[in-house]
């Protein structure tokens, strides 16, 4: 008798959902990325955790020797986070075609939410993606 396959290889389809959580430290507020001068959670943070929530959600179900790349992000920040309060992200896949892959992200702390978005990511095989980045590299 075979052992079942537990594998989540190739099994991406809409309904998966990805998580990402982080503590808003001051290394996260918006002076510090410099995205503002007032110590709240950046932007440019909350949009790196939304990316983290796609890749949790997408990245187990890949192939050996594939990965993803985001290629598209449509975000809103809707909400102010003090230096403190737990942020977390989830993400949704919403559509696979083909290569790319389309999720549905929300943002919350431990007040409500704080932000949305759409994101693209591309399905790359990591070998090839690697030798064309080396081709771009200077000198």
């Amino acid at each position: 008798m075979t052992p079942p396959d537990n594998s989540t290889e190739g099994t991406l389809r809409p309904g998966l959902v990805g998580r990402a959580a982080t503590n808003v430290s001051e290394a996260l507020t918006a002076p510090v990325l410099g995205s503002g001068s007032i110590a709240v959670y950046a932007t440019p943070a909350m949009v790196a955790l939304m990316e983290q929530a796609a890749v949790d959600c997408a990245e187990r179900h890949l192939k050996p020797g594939e990965a993803t790349v985001g290629v598209h992000l449509d975000v809103k920040h809707t909400a102010a986070t003090p230096p403190g309060l737990d942020v977390t992200a989830e993400a949704t896949l919403t559509a696979v075609d083909g290569r790319k892959l389309t999720f549905s992200i929300a943002a919350r702390d431990t007040a409500g939410p704080i932000g949305e978005a759409l994101h693209t990511r591309l399905i790359v095989d990591v070998a090839r993606f690697e030798a064309r980045l080396a081709s771009r590299r200077p000198g």
